[in-house]
C-alpha cells in the first residue's frame, strides 16, 4: 500500500464537503481549539497536506506567516486560488511529507497535520518528521480519522459481517480513509516525542443523526452543540475525527 494523494475528482468532492455542515463543524472545532491554545502573536505556520487551504487561509487572515505543503497539484491549485481570491499571501510547496525536511531549514511555531495520517501507508513514520519540523516551544495540531467512530457507525448500521472481518479500510478509490487510526495506538506512538495538551472530538454527534434530523437542524445550532460537547468525557471519543494539540517533549 502506498500513500494516497488526491486527483481532480477528489478535489471537487472535498469542495462539496467543505460547503456543507460536515466541513463547517470541522473548521469550527479546529479553529476554536487553536484560538484557545495559541499565543497572541504572529506565528510561522506549516500546513502539511494542506489540501484546499481552508485552515491556512484562516490563519493567514489572522496575521500568521503560512507555508502550505501539498503533494496533489489539483489541491494546491485550489488553495492558491482561494488565497488569491482573499488577497492573502503564502508560500506554496508541492511535495509529499517525505521531502519536506530537505526543503525546509527552520522549524515552525505551529505545524498543522490535519486528515493526513489516515491516508499514509505507514502513518507512524511521519511522527518524527513532524517533531523535527516543530520548534521546541511550538505546537502540533494533529487531526485524524477516528477508527472508534467508524466501528461505532458500522455497529449502528448492523454491518456485523464487516465487523467480524475487522476491516475498516475504505475501498481503493473511495474517500473513506485507507488507515483509520486507533487513538490508543497513536497515543503510544506519540510517547517520547509529544505531550498531548488537549483533545477534542470533531462531529461527536452530527454524523450519527438520522438524515431527516440533519436536514432540519440549523447550522448555527449544530455548531453550538458540537463545540459545547467536543470535550465531553462520554462523547469526545465518538468524533468522526479527533483533534489533538501537542507540544514537543
Amino acid at each position: 500500500m502506498s500513500d494516497r494523494h488526491f486527483d481532480q475528482l477528489a478535489t471537487r468532492f472535498a469542495e462539496k464537503i467543505y460547503g456543507g455542515a460536515k466541513g463547517a463543524i470541522r473548521l469550527a472545532v479546529l479553529q476554536a481549539d487553536l484560538k484557545e491554545a495559541l499565543p497572541e502573536r504572529p506565528l510561522r505556520v506549516l500546513d502539511i497536506g494542506a489540501g484546499l487551504g481552508h485552515m491556512s487561509l484562516w490563519l493567514a487572515e489572522r496575521g500568521h506567516q503560512v507555508t502550505l505543503a501539498e503533494p496533489a497539484a489539483p489541491m494546491l491549485e485550489g488553495a492558491r486560488q482561494r488565497f488569491a481570491d482573499a488577497g492573502q499571501q503564502a508560500t506554496f510547496i508541492q511535495a509529499p511529507w517525505q521531502e519536506l525536511l530537505g526543503q525546509l531549514t527552520e522549524p515552525y511555531d505551529l505545524v498543522l497535520c490535519h486528515a493526513v495520517l489516515e491516508w499514509l501507508a505507514e502513518p507512524h513514520a511521519i511522527l518524527p518528521v513532524l517533531h523535527q519540523l516543530t520548534a521546541a516551544d511550538g505546537w502540533l495540531s494533529l487531526a485524524f480519522y477516528n477508527r472508534d467512530a467508524l466501528v461505532y457507525r458500522n455497529l449502528l448500521k448492523g454491518h456485523f459481517r464487516k465487523m467480524r472481518k475487522n476491516d475498516m479500510a475504505g475501498e481503493k478509490q473511495s474517500l473513506t480513509p485507507q488507515q483509520p487510526l486507533d487513538p490508543r495506538e497513536l497515543a503510544a506512538q506519540l510517547e517520547g516525542l509529544w505531550r498531548v495538551e488537549s483533545q477534542s472530538g470533531v462531529r461527536v454527534f452530527h454524523d450519527y443523526m438520522p438524515v431527516e434530523f440533519q436536514a432540519r437542524a440549523e447550522l448555527t445550532d449544530l455548531l453550538e452543540m458540537e463545540l459545547a460537547h467536543r470535550r465531553h468525557p462520554s462523547f469526545a471519543g465518538l468524533g468522526r475525527y479527533l483533534h489533538w494539540l501537542c507540544r514537543p517533549v
